[in-house]
């Protein structure tokens, strides 16, 4: 026997046989590797023997292992001597050098015919080698992948854990990018098999992976979205829950201890840091206690940055979905919709590819124009998961989609969900269904249908009355045109439409030039509305003047001159026979001149007027008597000076519209990019307001389609009724704090007397003091009650 024949040696090297147990020989080996160097041969001796004797016995496919393999404590040896042996193997590379491979063939070659305790301990022992670098991950990866196909559970989650872990510790550091693709090639071709258990097992091992953000690649992602074709319907069902189901999943470690112990981020402890801490750490204590204060701060400094580095990263992740990295999606999205098309799955199985299907769309913005026709003929109230449904609808609209394919759908949402005769929680329904799809798809509402939904915002149902306003304020957003002039309100972009299908903005400027140009155009706006309002009122101030002075000058004319009026246009008419000519000549110069709008002779012509004003004033009376001052001569001059400042306006306004929104020469100064760094960041601040709901607004076609649509909030404010089993809880929820019901007179009946006012003051916990007091208090009266009685005064006649 082994035993006997390691008796012999120990007995032989001068050691007392009594001292032989695994565990001291196991310590006495790693602390004096050299000293026991016999006992090492021997056990490895020992252990080769009965490993030649099971692989002959699994050469000849016995199915149950008869001998030596038949009793349980023989087993249980050979399995503590590969524990043994797996922990001294650091200390004897040289002896011990074929261990690992031979354990690795003892399990490839006969594991399904070893018991499972020997099992399991030979598994845990190629563990045990594997975590002290002994043997590759690499060789024996495919080992413990075929491990977990077998019907021990146990195995099954010790084979799972030491492949994640041991994955996880080999990109801790860094990641080996050709090392995790050898092992990401035995995965994928383990998950393409025909075998279902195997094929499970790979694509379990890969989602867990791919959430622990191990393997957080294209590969990975693809090759989990490639096993929804698997020829095994549990294998797809299983790749298509992954894939909806990966939003909600938190991020986060595995239940167990070992998951925790092995986590790289652990959480640090809360440190406060204030004023009074800084200063603490800078100007009081001695120079050790500073710098151990300065160096805490510094450490929880860190903590923290290293917290909002990890934040942030979490809430970029949020809308994260592995479809994001497909790299055909068109062609996914093809084939697993004709399949959807023929397969004979359950419902539910049915609704997951329909969802999948629209998520893709939705995430990638393709074109699958049938996709919208399959949905079509399940839009009725009273479908299963009709608002599961209503939301995969949604997901598939966007902007590139042809409003034509889409609108046979949009218009049975609307007949089928929102009528007169439907019920409240499905108007509702249909109402947000409508908002959303308008929300990526505008194009679809025509004018009338519009009017008509917006009449839902009186109705006396909450939900009802609340979809019809947030549709009401998406147009007023998006195309106020659209409603009638009460719904409007007050829209910030009175001239807003959506764009036509296939319109794109292209940017033929410099980046950001745009918001230059509308800041300026604001500005000018402002100064514009400033300055006509100043004008109007200079122009009112000088019309009053202008009146008054005419007025003045036309009495003074009249009385010098009143009585030389025949006399002086006699005169005129007979010197100036020919002058008519003359002056339309100069009349059609001028008219010929402002047509030309030029600056230079609207500045003449004032000059002009100004200089014969001039002339006027001088020559007093003299050109008093020559010439009357007339009110047609006045209008005339004010009509030409206010068509020649039109003229010159208009000139300014083709000129500055020719020109770029820039500067005249194309060139932006420093001070141009500095506001457009302003200007632009005062943008992104909004749309940040905007995308966390602080600031409300129209988010981007973008966000539309990263953002996964969730049925719930189509039924938001909808109050769904509760079954009987539910009223009659909640009603005995509400009866928990009362005692059971009794009529009033069956409780008097069964009153049988109560107790009188002394008895009841005799349970009444009053204060010492109180009682002390009422004690007192009689006492005193029954003193003088008792002298009152034995003194009385009886009195004496008056008379004696």
């Amino acid at each position: 026997m082994p035993s006997h024949q390691g008796a012999e040696a120990l007995s032989a090297s001068g050691r007392s046989s009594e001292k032989l147990s695994l565990p001291t020989l196991q310590s006495k080996m790693k602390s004096d590797p050299d000293g026991y160097e016999s006992e090492l041969i021997l056990l490895y001796s020992q252990f080769k023997s009965s490993l030649e004797l099971f692989q002959q016995q699994a050469a000849l496919n016995f199915t149950s292992i008869s001998g030596i393999g038949s009793d349980p404590s023989v087993a249980k040896d050979l399995g503590d001597r590969a524990l043994i042996l797996a922990h001294v193997t650091p200390f004897y590379p040289n002896h011990l050098a074929d261990f690992p491979k031979q354990l690795a063939g003892l399990l490839s070659s006969a594991s399904r015919s070893l018991p499972s305790g020997l099992r399991c301990h030979v598994a845990q022992s190629l563990i045990l080698l594997s975590n002290r670098q002994m043997i590759d991950i690499e060789e024996t990866l495919a080992l413990f992948m075929d491990l977990q196909t077998l019907g021990d559970k146990p195995l099954r989650k010790l084979a799972f854990s030491h492949v994640i872990h041991s994955i996880k510790r080999m990109n801790q550091k860094h990641k080996n990018d050709a090392k995790n693709r050898k092992l990401q090639n035995i995965v994928f071709a383990m998950l393409q098999q025909d075998d279902e258990a195997k094929a499970k097992r790979a694509l379990t091992t890969l989602c867990e992976l791919h959430r622990r953000k191990l393997w957080f690649d294209d590969r990975t992602a693809n090759a989990i979205a490639t096993a929804c074709f698997h020829s095994s319907p549990r294998i797809m069902i299983a790749a298509l829950s992954f894939l909806l189901d990966y939003e909600k999943i938190e991020d986060d470690d595995d239940s167990d201890a070992s998951s925790g112990e092995d986590d790289p981020n652990p959480q640090a402890p809360h440190v406060v840091i204030n004023k009074q801490a800084i200063y603490n750490a800078h100007h009081k204590g001695t120079v050790s206690s500073k710098k151990k204060k300065q160096a805490k701060l510094q450490r929880a400094m860190r903590s923290m940055k290293r917290q909002q580095r990890l934040s942030s990263e979490n809430v970029s992740l949020n809308n994260y979905s592995p479809l994001n990295h497909l790299k055909d999606a068109q062609g996914f999205v093809e084939k697993l919709f004709s399949r959807l098309q023929t397969c004979n799955e359950r419902f539910e199985v049915r609704m997951m590819m329909l969802k999948v299907i629209a998520r893709t769309v939705g995430l990638h913005r393709l074109i699958l124009l049938n996709f919208y026709h399959f949905i079509e003929k399940y839009i009725q109230p009273h479908q299963r998961d009709v608002t599961s449904l209503l939301a995969a609808a949604v997901q598939a609209c966007h902007d590139m989609v042809p409003p034509d394919a889409v609108e046979p759908l949009f218009r049975k949402i609307v007949n089928q969900f929102v009528h007169d005769r439907s019920r409240p929680e499905a108007i509702a329904v249909g109402l947000n269904v409508i908002r959303e799809i308008c929300l990526r798809m505008p194009l679809l509402m025509t004018e009338d249908l519009l009017q008509d939904l917006a009449l839902y915002k009186k109705s006396h149902e909450k939900a009802v009355s609340i979809a019809a306003r947030s549709l009401i304020t998406l147009f007023r957003e998006v195309c106020p045109a659209l409603l009638i002039k009460k719904d409007r309100g007050r829209p910030t972009d009175p001239k807003a439409r959506p764009k036509a299908y296939g319109e794109v903005n292209v940017s033929s400027n410099v980046p950001g030039v745009e918001l230059l140009q509308e800041d300026d155009n604001n500005e000018e706006d402002i100064s514009d509305a400033e300055r006509s309002s100043s004008n109007d009122s200079d122009d009112d101030h000088d019309n009053e003047v202008d009146v008054a002075s005419d007025d003045e000058e036309n009495q003074l004319y009249g009385d010098i001159t009143g009585s030389e009026d025949d006399e002086l246009e006699d005169h005129k008419v007979a010197q100036n026979e020919d002058g008519d000519n003359i002056i339309d000549k100069e009349e059609e110069e001028e008219e010929m001149e402002a047509e030309h709008e030029d600056v230079n002779e609207a500045t003449n012509c004032s000059s002009k007027t100004s200089d014969a004003n001039v002339r006027d004033s001088e020559t007093g009376g003299r050109g008093s008597k020559a010439k009357k001052r007339k009110w047609s001569d006045f209008d005339g001059q004010l009509l030409a000076a206010d068509s020649s400042l039109r003229a010159l306006k208009r000139l300014a306004g083709v000129t500055m519209g020719q020109t770029s929104p820039d500067s005249t020469d194309g060139i932006l100064s420093n001070e141009d990019f500095q506001r457009i760094r302003e200007l632009k960041a005062k943008k992104d601040a909004n749309d940040a307001l905007v995308k966390h709901g602080l600031r409300k607004g129209i988010p981007s076609s973008d966000q539309l389609s990263t953002k996964r649509v969730d049925p719930s909030k189509l039924e938001a404010h909808v109050k769904k009724k509760m079954s009987k089993e539910e009223r009659l809880a909640l009603v005995r929820a509400g009866r928990e704090d009362r005692g059971k019901y009794q009529a009033r007179t069956s409780v008097k009946q069964k009153k049988t007397g109560g107790l009188s006012n002394r008895q009841k003051e005799r349970k009444k916990n009053l204060p010492m003091a109180a009682k002390k007091a009422k004690v007192a208090r009689s006492q005193l009266e029954k003193k003088k009650k008792q002298q009152r009685a034995g003194k009385q005064f009886r009195g004496r006649k008056a008379w004696k």
